[in-house]
């Protein structure tokens, strides 16, 4: 039996992935939350074979409780799933430790097939995803958003998505001067003076389809 356990803070998306997994006869969903810290405390507690997980929550960010059930040493294998136009950077994700990498638009059976892979240790991408990292290796040409810490990149994404910096720290439990340093400090490593010289890299380097984006995810 696969357990399995969904973490993600809209309560639309976890029904619909545990309608589609219930149905299963070899998978089980063992918890559920709505934000990575009670993901976190699930993972510690039921030692599940799978994490779904979303990367934007308020709070803790899907990027930093991948990285922190890597170093537990969890038996749990991370498979993030995201809105494919709002956070493509699979390689940061598959750095920190995540084993899957899912678009929020998947069908049914590709969920269950993620799922049973990545249970087995097996790695799996969205083929789209899978695309665009064997084409990054082909150019040979790394991003300037690889510099960024999880944080300030998570950040970062925000700030193109229009959110005040009272509200990114709102969302990420810092204070408004904390962002403001997070802010300060990803725009020099990227060698930019305001939010739509941030936008446009964004955009170059596929990480938004185009600038003010607000699709959430």
């Amino acid at each position: 039996m696969i357990k399995v356990v969904l973490v993600d803070d809209h309560e639309l998306v976890r029904t619909g992935f545990r309608m589609i997994l219930q149905q299963q006869a070899d998978i089980s969903v063992v918890g559920e939350a709505g934000s990575a810290e009670e993901g976190l405390r699930l993972i510690r507690k039921h030692a599940p074979d799978v994490a779904l997980v979303d990367v934007h929550m308020p709070g803790m960010s899907g990027i930093e409780l991948t990285e922190r059930a890597s170093r537990l040493k969890a038996p749990t294998r991370i498979v993030i799933v995201t809105v494919v136009d709002d956070a493509r950077f699979p390689k940061r994700l598959l750095d920190a430790g995540a084993l899957g990498y899912l678009t929020k638009g998947c069908s049914a059976d590709e969920l269950l097939l993620a799922v049973r892979q990545v249970s087995g240790g097996r790695r799996y991408l969205a083929p789209s995803v899978a695309q665009q990292l064997a084409l990054a290796t082909l150019d040979g040409e790394g991003s300037p958003f690889d510099a960024l810490s999880s944080r300030e990149l998570e950040v970062a994404m925000m700030l193109v998505r229009g959110k005040p910096l009272t509200v990114i720290g709102e969302q990420l439990s810092l204070s408004p001067k904390t962002v403001s340093t997070y802010k300060q400090r990803l725009m020099e490593k990227l060698h930019v003076d305001h939010i739509i010289g941030l936008a446009h890299l964004m955009t170059v380097h596929g990480l938004i389809d185009q600038p003010g984006q607000t699709t959430g995810g």
